[in-house]
């Protein structure tokens, strides 16, 4: 059994605990359920931005504890002065030390696009997301099969969402569908767990061109970034090299920096 294997055997029951701790309509009735949502795939398209959708991430099964001591509020709204365009908050306790608290706390504190970063397996975690104070959710094409996707990214839309596909190879576009509002090639490979950044310029003329293409996972320089930015990429998702640091805001601020100067004129 793989570690995503394992992720979603666990997710299946927390999913159903969670029916029974709180119904759908407790979840409705949360002040943040009828709150404006932030576009992520528009504030990707922002010329003044470079894209990097930073992450709030403790822990993950690859690397263990990467920040135990970090606090959601000041490191997301630091990342936001720091110039990021969105932010990814986990919420995974089991796997990734995140919570459902840590969205909300990241909310009350940022007006900005915030991404749910979950496995999402069933229609209860879109309305919990939304709940939470969420504008986006992920969806996993290497646990869900095409009815899947199709099936949660429209009832995600249903409820004014924005939806974010994530694939980690050629094969896994047949799922896309009109209900994506981005697309993201993971670099890392579920197998060994090492990282390319070769796999996001193998597949980005592959995606088409209707989506927000995004590059998630194994970015921690300036030439990879500037890299996949003049190959298209109008986004970034990284996480862990950020909250290594013990200034993960601060981490974010040079990195941009480091990109422009790099490449003066990329944004």
């Amino acid at each position: 059994m793989t570690i995503l294997d394992k992720i979603i055997d666990h997710k299946r029951k927390e999913v159903e605990l969670g029916k029974q701790k709180l119904s759908v309509k407790a979840l409705e009735s949360s002040p943040l359920f009828n709150r404006e949502i932030n576009s992520l795939s528009l504030a990707l398209q922002d010329p003044d931005k470079l894209g990097i959708i930073a992450e709030f991430k403790r822990r993950s099964p690859s690397k263990g504890l990467i920040n135990g001591d970090a606090v959601v509020e000041t490191v997301t709204s630091e990342y936001i002065q720091a110039g990021a365009s969105g932010l990814s908050v986990l919420t995974d306790i089991e796997f990734f030390g995140g919570s459902n608290e840590n969205l909300v706390r990241a909310r009350r504190v940022n007006n900005c696009p915030i991404l749910r970063k979950e496995f999402i397996i069933d229609e209860y975690q879109l309305i919990e997301a939304k709940a939470l104070g969420a504008d986006v959710i992920l969806l996993i094409a290497e646990c869900l099969d095409k009815k899947q996707v199709y099936d949660l990214a429209k009832f995600a839309k249903s409820l004014g969402l924005e939806v974010l596909m994530e694939i980690h190879s050629e094969d896994q576009l047949k799922k896309v569908n009109p209900y994506l509002d981005i697309v993201g090639v993971n670099n890392r490979n579920l197998k060994d767990f090492s990282v390319s950044i070769e796999t996001s310029l193998n597949l980005f003329d592959k995606i088409p061109e209707e989506f927000v293409r995004i590059s998630e996972s194994g970015i921690s320089q300036a030439e990879p970034i500037a890299i996949l930015r003049q190959k298209g990429f109008q986004g970034f998702l990284i996480g862990e090299y950020f909250m290594k640091h013990s200034d993960p805001g601060q981490a974010c601020k040079n990195l941009i920096e480091e990109v422009v100067t790099l490449r003066p004129g990329i944004i």
